[in-house]
């Protein structure tokens, strides 16, 4: 027997394909269990991250099938969207072609690896017969108002040459091609996220001990719950006023100035006729092109303009100067910022640099404050002061006092704030799902009728060099008929943000084929939610929040009837290479094709889930992949080298009446022992390290026991009996070796469908334990010692160890510490 890689995988590729051995239906009495990994954008090669996650997916797919469960497992493609586009226009090529090219290259790729997924699920998301549906639930949004179109301040690549939502701006530039990014007025559409945020908020305790903790924080921060008073300051001299969002109200009285996001609404209006008009709109200029995160940060310093207005206190009728101020913004609260600079920092800040006055409302207790002393704003608890009627309050109190005044007096409401905004899901460009909307002259926006879905992106357009979408230009796509009036009438020529689609794919994979609906209620009921969801954790804002809301919404509108798409989530971590994380230009990747022509898709399966848990960043390592393949090797070498004596019996089948020499008993033990270890390491905590670690000691163990266990026909069962078990242990891991070596030992099944082992408590138990004898930290003993010897008799032993007591010769024992069946301490001096 050969061990060739290439020859065996593909054999066994075959062999599960022919006979649809990861093919799943719903109409069946197993538990189910559904298992997915977050599919990729086809950039026509899979990396190493790729290889890593769905390495790590197809281990817990074929665990769960071994342990009796129905198992879906789905692939398919995230295939709208800039990449595809961006790329597509600098090669010259249609972005369908270039998208679908790429798309036949990865599938074949992912087979070659030997994943087990079920591939007459697979979609991609450019299909008409995908987002028909995406279309129809953007309808039905529509219809329950939670679609809208707006004008405001967006985001704007002018690389891309389109919109991005907050959420895929990072650091002030573009998250795709790293563009400076601008502000630009324009009218878009955008789902109505916020009308969920507290259930997005509240439910995440449904999450808790499913997902990690730092992605659940991180979804909490993002989702920014603050409780507090919305508060009404009149303009002296205009007749309008200031509304702001504040959570201390309590410090009303200590508001010294009003500072305004730059995009305000009401600036133009405060600066007409003033003297400062052209100094506040240069700033308003500068400021709104700013990073929006960048504008939060502590560390920004910061700045503003006085516009030359005045507002008026509600409460004790102070005049109160209005700034522009760079570090407020307008998508947060109301754009607007009660400044209170003896107890706020960055209102501290700002007020000593522009010389503003400061008052305190709020004392320590047990100390008296002055703002001539202060070198930072006081945040802390305290009682009250300068603050007329609610002098003596403490703070706390204060706050729902203060609130309750201004609702009274009809100056300002308790309220609660977020700092989710809506997403803005239009974007400028051509490969994306058309937005099913009309515009008519006469009837204004309407929505497509659902029989006329899908409207069918066009596939005859010529891109553009610099991005823009064609759609504008194509009358053939834009030119139709009013669906309300059957006027002449113009189509939306926006499309859809990507994230769109990556929203409800877990869905349409329970039911992928139908076209007569995106899913059918038996299938989505049987298989959803996915149970186990495994993805990079750099998608916890953006890809897992918008999928909440989606299922959230789509249940709303009778589609689903669950509140959350995954019951699980396993974030994993990334490969790096020198410490970096893998990319064409620093000239760093590993090409996971050249590894498995070189070594087999078992070994590069098996490193990768051996480097480090999953939820670990890792290394690229050569002598660490050349590692793997050498136990790949010395698991054939064992069986092929035990061949003439290895018999078809089960895993962990020997028993203890097959034990008759201490070899027997000690492999029997190993086996059981492996078996309980991976199995627990693999299903509650995936550490497939420490279980690959776990067949590794049986492996070794059965090198040094193999020559005695062959010599009879007992030691053979148990040899045989423990070879089976590193076949069906390691068969999710390196799943074509081992189905290779366990039809060569004349098992008629395929393993894929073998029962994972299960092991024996009874054969875990030792006859005798090894224990280790330390003499003040250092061990001097290992002793073989009955397992179930008392403490006394263990001390005894260690005790009078010929070395032992060599070392604490002519000292006083002052202490022996035993821990059973491990290690006996003495203490000696």
């Amino acid at each position: 027997m050969k061990y060739d890689p290439q020859a065996i995988e593909t054999k066994w590729q075959r062999i599960w394909a022919e006979y649809g051995d990861f093919h799943t239906d719903h109409n069946s009495d197993k538990e189910k269990y559904y298992v997915l990994e977050m599919f990729p954008y086809p950039s026509g090669n899979i990396h190493m991250g790729h290889v890593r996650n769905y390495s790590i997916g197809d281990v817990v797919a074929r665990f769960k099938r071994m342990q009796g469960c129905n198992v879906m497992h789905p692939m398919g493609w995230d295939a709208f969207g800039l990449p595809a586009e961006n790329a597509a226009i600098k090669n010259n090529i249609h972005p369908a072609k270039w998208t679908y090219a790429n798309i036949d290259n990865m599938r074949a790729q992912l087979k070659r690896l030997g994943y087990s997924y079920d591939w007459r699920r697979e979609l991609a998301t450019c299909d008409k017969e995908y987002y028909h549906w995406e279309q129809l639930f953007i309808l039905k949004f529509y219809e329950k108002g939670l679609l809208y179109r707006k004008q405001q301040p967006q985001n704007w690549c002018p690389k891309c040459n389109t919109v991005l939502a907050n959420e895929q701006v990072e650091d002030g530039l573009c998250w795709r091609c790293d563009s400076v990014v601008e502000q630009k007025d324009l009218a878009q559409w955008f789902l109505k996220i916020t009308d969920y945020a507290e259930e997005l908020l509240a439910d995440l305790e449904k999450l808790k001990g499913g997902w990690p903790d730092r992605v659940i924080s991180m979804q909490e921060n993002w989702i920014g719950k603050s409780v507090g008073a919305e508060i009404t300051f009149d303009i002296e001299s205009i007749d309008d006023s200031i509304t702001v969002f504040t959570t201390r109200p309590d410090t009303i009285f200590g508001a010294t100035f009003m500072s305004l996001a730059p995009e305000h609404p009401l600036v133009e209006k405060l600066i007409d006729g003033k003297p400062q008009a052209e100094e506040v709109r240069a700033f308003v200029e500068r400021i709104r092109n700013m990073d929006r995160i960048e504008r939060t940060s502590e560390t920004l310093e910061k700045e503003g303009v006085f516009t030359g207005a005045y507002c008026i206190n509600p409460l004790n009728g102070a005049k109160i100067p209005v700034y522009v101020a760079n570090f407020v913004l307008a998508s947060y609260g109301t754009g607007a910022v009660m400044a209170v600079p003896a107890h706020d920092q960055r209102d501290f800040e700002f007020a000593r640099k522009y010389n503003l006055p400061m008052q305190v409302v709020i004392q320590p207790e047990g100390a008296t404050l002055d703002v001539a002393d202060m070198t930072e704003a006081y945040t802390a608890t305290g009682v009250m002061v300068n603050s007329g009627q609610f002098d003596g309050t403490p703070n706390e109190e204060g706050k729902a006092r203060v609130a309750d005044w201004l609702q009274e007096n009809n100056r300002g409401k308790r309220t609660t704030n977020y700092r989710l905004r809506d997403w803005n899901i239009s974007r400028q460009r051509y490969w994306g799902s058309p937005i099913p909307m009309v515009y008519c002259d006469s009837c204004g926006i309407v929505p497509e009728k659902e029989e006329n879905l899908p409207i069918v992106l066009p596939l005859e357009v010529q891109t553009h060099p610099d991005g823009r979408s064609p759609l504008g230009d194509s009358p053939e796509f834009y030119e139709c008929a009013c669906p309300k009036c059957g006027q002449k009438a113009r189509r939306e020529t926006d499309t859809m943000d990507t994230f769109v689609e990556s929203s409800w794919y877990f869905a349409r994979y329970t039911d992928a084929r139908q076209d007569k609906a995106p899913f059918t209620p038996e299938a989505l009921s049987y298989w959803a939610p996915v149970d186990q969801y495994i993805g990079g954790v750099e998608h916890a804002i953006l890809h897992l929040l918008y999928s909440r809301f989606f299922t959230k919404a789509l249940r709303d509108c009778g589609f689903l009837d669950f509140d959350e798409p995954f019951r699980n989530l396993l974030t994993q971590g990334m490969v790096l290479m020198d410490g970096a994380k893998m990319s064409k230009s620093k000239g760093n990747v590993v090409d996971p094709t050249e590894m498995i022509a070189k070594f087999g898709a078992d070994t590069v399966r098996l490193f990768c889930l051996f480097a480090a848990p999953p939820e670990r960043d890792f290394d690229w390592s050569d002598t660490g992949i050349e590692g793997a393949n050498r136990f790949v090797k010395r698991i054939w070498r064992l069986v092929e080298e035990q061949m003439d004596v290895l018999t078809t019996v089960k895993p962990c089948s020997s028993t203890a009446a097959h034990c008759t020499t201490e070899e027997a008993k000690a492999i029997r033990n190993k086996e059981h022992t492996a078996a309980k270890k991976a199995g627990e390491d693999i299903h509650q905590r995936f550490q497939f390290n420490t279980a690959i670690a776990a067949v590794m000691e049986l492996v070794n163990d059965l090198y040094l026991a193999k020559d005695k266990l062959r010599e009879d026909e007992n030691g053979r069962i148990v040899l045989s009996s423990a070879v089976s078990t590193v076949l069906a242990l390691m068969s999710p891991i390196t799943p074509h070796l081992c189905e290779e070596l366990w039809e060569a030992v004349g098992h008629t099944n395929r393993l894929a469908f073998e029962a994972w082992p299960a092991y024996s408590e009874e054969a875990m138990v030792k006859d005798v334990a090894t224990v280790v004898v330390q003499v003040n930290g250092k061990v001097r003993a290992r002793l073989e010692v009955p397992a179930d010897a008392d403490q006394e008799s263990v001390k005894s032993l260690a005790l009078n160890d010929e070395n032992v007591a060599k070392h604490v010769e002519g000292l006083t024992v002052r202490k022996v510490i035993v821990i059973p069946g491990k290690l006996v301490n003495v203490v000696a001096n």
